[in-house]
């Protein structure tokens, strides 16, 4: 009995350690949203930016309480962002101490490529593939039949625009984070990654169509950066067996 109450010892331990750092991190984004939705205009300055581009000067809401809703999304939405490197760091800080020193070489440049990729994702969305879209969809503008066709964007519907074009890019971007993570773990192996190439680029086309407007420029500018992603992850992966084998080979000649 004494030893099955020693054992919760551990446990509560790792609980109490849970607790703080998810409160460090809820803590984070609670400072990141205050500043964010203090500074929310200049963010959602920002954001349209694209559609001013495109050459649309107005955006309008219709419902008395879409603006004040979209500077609130915008703030969370910057937050999520500002306080992520805290939030990764936390969880890292969490985790860390369980893994021995060769695990934590492993996987810490995978937390580093995160963000990196993310921004990378979401900066490719933001200067490339919604100035093509928006150009693409204001086009229908015009007379249409003797009547006069218009855009005119509201708040809210261009926010959920934006926010699924710069998370959905930065998110596919993670593709060879996630594959280098699923083949270190034991579940996928660069010959079955190898041998579902085509099914992999038939799923990037898939989640391209999706994720962009119905037109065919915006979905290879997703698409495209998938497949050559899941080749660098292939690369990745590689290299990775490779040092693996050379690390128990040397391993082995000690022994």
């Amino acid at each position: 009995m004494n030893d099955i109450d020693d054992s919760r010892a551990p446990l509560l331990e790792h609980l109490v350690e849970l607790r703080r750092r998810l409160l460090w991190s809820f803590a984070a984004l609670g400072a990141a949203f205050a500043l964010c939705l203090y500074f929310a205009r200049p963010i959602f300055g920002f954001l349209v930016q694209p559609l001013l581009r495109a050459g649309q000067g107005k955006i309008i809401y219709t419902d008395i309480f879409e603006a004040f809703f979209a500077e609130v999304k915008v703030a969370f939405f910057a937050a999520i962002m500002l306080a992520f490197p805290i939030m990764a760091s936390q969880l890292w800080q969490f985790v860390a101490p369980g893994l021995y020193a060769k695990e934590k070489r492993a996987f810490l440049p995978f937390l580093i490529m995160t963000p990196v990729l993310f921004l990378t994702g979401a900066s490719l969305a933001y200067f490339v593939a919604m100035p093509l879209a928006l150009h693409f969809l204001l086009g229908y503008q015009g007379d249409i039949g003797g009547i006069q066709q218009e855009a005119l964007p509201a708040v809210g519907n261009y926010l959920n625009f934006v926010t699924k074009f710069l998370f959905g890019f930065g998110v596919a971007f993670l593709l060879p984070v996630l594959l280098m993570l699923l083949e270190r773990a034991g579940i996928v192996t660069r010959a079955q990654l190898k041998a579902g190439r085509r099914y992999a680029v038939v799923g990037a086309f898939a989640v391209a169509a999706v994720l962009t407007p119905p037109d065919v420029v915006s979905q290879l500018m997703l698409a495209i950066p998938l497949v050559l992603l899941y080749e660098l992850a292939l690369i990745g992966i590689l290299f990775t067996e490779k040092r693996r084998a050379r690390d128990a080979g040397v391993a082995a000649a000690a022994d």
